[in-house]
């Protein structure tokens, strides 16, 4: 298995630390808003990347935290009247919703920033004391100059870095490449009590601490947008490093960009998409078989046409699995045929070809490639005459591909709108009845099957989801 390693600009054979432990650690969202669909990628892409590890035989410690303390948060909840932690509590609910309708599994481990303050200072407070850092008036800065690695991620040389550097207002640095470790609060500003006075942490530290927390100071894959590469990876490995004495991370994994009609997603251009505004229009089990259409490093361009050509492919697929499993239920007890065996040893073929592109720095597009080929197989030679072993063998290989890609093999019953009338007509009557109870467990019934209500004046309405 080779991953293409941002470090050292090469794909490099994968040796983890431990086999049976393999450390990942994979940046999570900042939650003052839904997630855009540029979010959508590398949660899709690194969760398949855990998945395949398992399939693999590794055991796998998947760490992924929340950013729930940040400018944009504080921004948000003084504009909403709220607190910080109101606001963060809310979108990782949302974060949720939108994960789990993309089949994004759970990490090991979902640590918040503002869970790890002691870890943070800790590494702050060693850093000042080996002279990587300093205070000035409650903020605390890394010195970048000090740490002759820097730069060895984005492959800057320092001079390039220093001419786009500058000091911002109300900013002591003793140099413009200096960043933030700990900012001193401001009036109003949710804080928490240092040796450097009342403040809160600043954004690269946060993934440093809980990278060493949850996961010791050296981790096997770290991974995340291409975005991130500088400064944030940059930092967090100068911070890292410096603090700990030890290699902070053997292998980087980065996602390109997601582009909107080949222009770069911006709200200035009007083409900022969330994945709740995608899920009105298409299943998000749509969206993650788009998202691995093309392998995790090249750029993406998002578009209705291929949205849809990613409809079709997956349907082709969930329509072959659907026929496997009827043939399944019809079919004969009896031992396979020479013929049956000689496809079955072609599907052997297919797994290893989903493999082989797979041990390729984890190449989904072509993967998906091959399980379209095995969809044309079992269409071509599964029939009512087929046995059942051979039937379920098709089957259970294209179901087990698929959820190594975190693709649902189940289509979804379409709900026939007058279920959903009557439904809405007993809650409707709950509700006079003052059965309220009744009432709730109807709407999320019908929330589980898709449909969104809303209580307008006019009555009742409803919409697909």
């Amino acid at each position: 298995m080779k991953i293409f390693n941002t470090l050292t600009r090469q794909k490099e054979a994968f040796k983890p630390m431990d086999p049976q432990e393999v450390k990942i650690y994979a940046c999570g969202p900042t939650v003052y808003n839904f997630i855009h669909i540029g979010n959508a990628r590398p949660l899709c892409v690194f969760d398949v990347l855990r998945r395949y590890l398992e399939y693999r035989g590794y055991g796998v410690k998947f760490v992924q935290n929340f950013t729930d303390i940040d400018d944009k948060i504080i921004k948000r909840a003084n504009e909403e009247g709220k607190t910080y932690q109101e606001i963060s509590e809310t979108y990782i609910k949302e974060f949720w919703t939108d994960a789990k309708g993309l089949n994004v599994r759970e990490a090991s481990v979902h640590p918040r920033a503002t869970e790890n303050i002691d870890e943070i200072i800790d590494i702050i407070r060693t850093l000042e004391e080996k002279g990587y850092a300093y205070a000035v008036n409650g903020d605390v800065y890394f010195r970048t100059r000090k740490d002759q690695g820097y730069g060895k991620l984005s492959h800057q040389p320092i001079e390039d870095l220093e001419s786009g550097a500058r000091i911002a207002v109300g900013e002591q640095k003793e140099d413009p490449l200096d960043f933030a470790l700990w900012k001193a609060a401001k009036p109003g500003e949710p804080y928490w009590e240092s040796p450097w006075g009342q403040g809160r942490p600043g954004w690269h530290i946060e993934c440093s601490a809980m990278n060493r927390r949850y996961l010791g100071p050296t981790i096997d894959l770290h991974c995340g947008g291409q975005d991130l590469i500088f400064p944030h990876h940059e930092n967090e490995i100068a911070q890292s490093e410096c603090a700990n004495d030890k290699n902070f991370a053997t292998y980087w994994m980065h996602n390109g960009f997601l582009n909107i009609d080949n222009k770069k997603m911006s709200k200035s251009l009007g083409n900022f998409f969330t994945v709740r505004e995608i899920s009105e229009k298409y299943d998000l089990q749509v969206l993650r078989f788009f998202m691995l259409s093309a392998h995790y490093r090249s750029p993406l361009n998002f578009s209705a046409d291929l949205m849809e050509a990613s409809k079709n492919g997956l349907e082709r697929i969930l329509t072959c699995v659907e026929k496997l499993r009827d043939l399944e239920a019809k079919a004969s007890d009896g031992p396979r045929t020479a013929g049956e065996q000689g496809n079955m040893e072609e599907a052997d073929k297919l797994r290893g070809k989903y493999e082989e592109a797979m041990d390729d720095d984890f190449n989904t597009a072509d993967a998906i490639s091959a399980i379209f080929e095995l969809v044309k197989l079992a269409n071509t030679t599964a029939d009512e005459s087929s046995t059942r072993e051979f039937v379920s063998y098709m089957e259970t290989m294209i179901e087990e591909l698929c959820d190594v890609l975190g693709i649902i093999t189940e289509k979804k019953e379409e709900v026939l709108d007058s279920e959903i009338e009557e439904m809405i007509e007993a809650r409707q009557q709950a509700r006079k009845d003052k059965n309220f109870a009744l009432a709730d467990e109807i709407r999320g019934k019908l929330l589980d099957m898709g449909i969104i209500l809303e209580d307008t004046r006019e009555g009742v309405k409803w919409k697909r989801a």
